[in-house]
């Protein structure tokens, strides 16, 4: 018995081999294969673009009636992969993400005969070059020492006026803003053609920030692309903040929460009150013309002037400076004499300049002069709300300047990334 049911058992295993190799072999004639085989794709499936195409207009693969598709990628030059859509039945795909003007793409598809072939081909298409294209100037210009203070803001300039709210979300998404230590912040439409960045709090002492525009060939609106690449790199300096008390005629300079120094000033008088508010540096020189016909007062009358002053820290586009006033020193620390700057004695106008650069902070408090304007006149960005700050961005949201890794592909962030 047992030596039969051995036998049993082999004839078993060579009856299962038998029936299993012609599975295995070529079919001939007419007979359909019954497993998976490889098979080239290409009469399965119909590529939408032919030649050059509107990169404003999806991108489709179809599959031929029997036939469904099982993977589509579309990748640029640069290796980053267009976004698609892979319909249900797996009849079609769809690019869903941007493609860019005047770029060559590859395609790789994957397909399935129904019948148990499957298999893979290739083809490649190239986007018509745009008409009109979208470049941006960045701010600050970082060509001198690259280092500013913690009030600096980021600003962007665009050559064409943006209005659509969808294309102004391309926009910042083509913007990427990174530091390092990483903060919260935000982009502020000023206007159509004009952007700021900030933080929700200065920037930290000692931050290296970077700011870029990629949108080379990324639809922004209809006939509107992004142009070429632009970037900058700075450094944040201390943290150096003033604050000028008009009522108590003094300047007090704090570096990194400690204070400096306390000079004696004069700010506005009368018709001339120096605006209250938070500014930021624009600027110094050590030697500037000032003629009150710049500010609108009248040649020849009382209150004319025209002066060479030194040491002039600039805080306003229309002319307010923290200045010598070797004029008045006899009024510094005691009444508000001057036509709307901060006056000082020459001497510690010159180590005001010396202890101060662009982007630090200059604040005037107890003035009786109207409040310092967001824009148009300087920097006076953080006198607005940061709540009201967030909603004048077009992704209407708080964004981190958080790097990211290495080997992660660069993307437009604030956007989120940089």
């Amino acid at each position: 018995m047992a030596d039969r049911r051995g036998i049993a058992a082999i004839g078993g295993i060579s009856l299962t081999l038998a029936v299993l190799a012609p599975l295995a072999a070529c079919s001939s004639g007419d007979d359909e294969p019954t497993g998976p085989h490889r098979i080239d794709a290409a009469p399965l499936v119909h590529l939408s673009a032919d030649g050059r195409v509107d990169p404003s207009q999806p991108v489709s693969v179809t599959a031929v009636a029997g036939s469904r598709l099982t993977d589509v990628t579309v990748v640029g030059p640069d290796g980053r992969v267009v976004a698609g859509k892979l319909a249900d039945d797996q009849r079609s795909w769809q690019t869903t993400g941007r493609l860019k003007a005047a770029t060559a793409y590859s395609v790789r598809i994957s397909a399935d005969d129904g019948k148990g072939g499957r298999g893979d081909t290739t083809a490649n298409f190239s986007t018509l070059a745009a008409q009109r294209l979208l470049t941006a100037k960045l701010g600050p210009d970082s060509s001198g020492s690259g280092v500013y203070g913690v009030g600096q803001p980021l600003t962007v300039q665009l050559s064409e006026a943006v209005k659509d709210p969808q294309a102004r979300q391309e926009v910042e998404r083509d913007l990427t803003v990174t530091s390092q230590p990483a903060v919260t912040g935000a982009w502020y439409w000023v206007d159509d053609k004009n952007l700021h960045f900030r933080p929700e709090d200065y920037w930290p002492a000692g931050t290296t920030v970077s700011l870029a525009f990629d949108g080379t060939g990324s639809r922004i609106a209809d006939g509107l692309y992004g142009g070429d690449r632009s970037a900058l790199h700075l450094r944040i300096g201390e943290r150096v903040e003033s604050v000028v008390d008009a009522a108590a005629h003094e300047l007090t300079l704090k570096r990194d929460g400690e204070v400096v120094r306390t000079i004696p000033v004069t700010t506005g008088k009368p018709g001339f009150d120096t605006r209250n508010g938070i500014k930021v540096v624009l600027g110094q020189e050590k030697s500037v013309r000032m003629n009150g016909e710049t500010i609108g007062i009248a040649a020849g009358s009382t209150e004319a002037y025209d002066l060479d002053v030194k040491w002039a820290t600039r805080v306003t586009w229309s002319g307010e400076y923290v200045h010598a006033a070797p004029w008045s020193v006899g009024s510094q620390g005691v009444e508000n004499v001057s036509h709307g700057c901060t006056g000082m004695s020459t001497d510690n106008a010159k180590w005001f300049y010396d202890h101060t650069r662009v982007g630090d902070l200059v604040t005037v408090v107890n003035s009786r002069g109207a409040q310092m304007e967001p824009f148009g006149n300087g920097f006076g960005d953080w006198n607005v709300d940061w709540t009201d700050w967030v909603k004048h961005g077009a992704l209407g949201q708080p964004l981190s300047t958080t790097v990211p890794p290495a080997q992660a592909p660069a993307s437009g962030m604030i956007r989120p990334e940089l």
